[in-house]
């Protein structure tokens, strides 16, 4: 058998990094996870995340803490309300759980670490379609972090390797997302999603649950979330 390939896998415990992390299993990844506890309220998906890595046999699992929280700016690490039941006044503009900067920390991480390890793939669960509106999220960021992780790292300069953001994810609608996922096997029932949640049930209001519960009606599927 050929040596398997690294990647590492930025595996949140949520249903779309899951999803991702199937994905690369199946496509013969040896699958480093790397997770974050950056003072987020929904520390619960770092449970999730723990068990879903062992589930697909990750080569490793790290989970990094990062003090996000002591710069806040965001509902999900600050004493900021939770939006609920898609808040109309925030349609059409960034919404309070946006994060500052929290995929430019953690891709810098996970460059950081595939560095070490020779992995010249990064997986990431964002998505273009069925998201919250997040720029972090978009193909533009990806194509020009990438780029910036060539210029600016030993392996890039050295004309080594060339580090790849895959995001297969990107343009596929959350019903897409929840088909590919059962077609290789994920057990949804195992993943986390709510940015607002109470012990392990999710409040079913949120951003996050809304996009989910449709994901998984217009999917045709049971959703196995354990909501309040």
């Amino acid at each position: 058998m050929p040596e398997q390939p690294p990647a590492v896998i930025l595996l949140s415990g949520g249903l779309d990094s899951t999803t991702v992390l199937a994905i690369a299993d199946a496509e013969g990844y040896a699958c480093h996870c790397l997770s974050f506890d950056y003072g987020q309220k929904q520390t619960v998906e770092l449970a999730k995340a723990e068990k879903i890595a062992a589930r697909y046999g990750a080569k490793r699992h790290l989970i990094l803490r990062l003090d996000l929280d002591r710069i806040g700016g965001s509902a999900l690490t600050d004493n900021i309300v939770v939006p609920k039941d898609g808040n109309p006044e925030q349609q059409g503009t960034i919404p309070v759980t946006y994060v500052p900067a929290r995929n430019t920390i953690l891709l810098a991480h996970a460059v950081a670490w595939a560095e070490v390890l020779g992995a010249w793939d990064i997986f990431i669960g964002v998505n273009a379609v069925d998201y919250s509106g997040y720029p972090d999220c978009r193909p533009e960021f990806l194509a020009a972090f990438a780029h910036m992780a060539n210029l600016g790292t030993k392996a890039g300069i050295s004309g080594a390797a060339q580090f790849t953001i895959k995001a297969p994810l990107m343009y596929l609608s959350k019903a897409e997302i929840i088909k590919r996922g059962l077609s290789l096997g994920v057990d949804y029932s195992l993943t986390h999603s709510c940015y607002d949640p109470r012990g392990t049930k999710a409040c079913g209001r949120c951003d996050a649950c809304i996009l989910r519960r449709n994901g998984f009606a217009a999917a045709g599927v049971p959703d196995p979330t354990d909501y309040l």
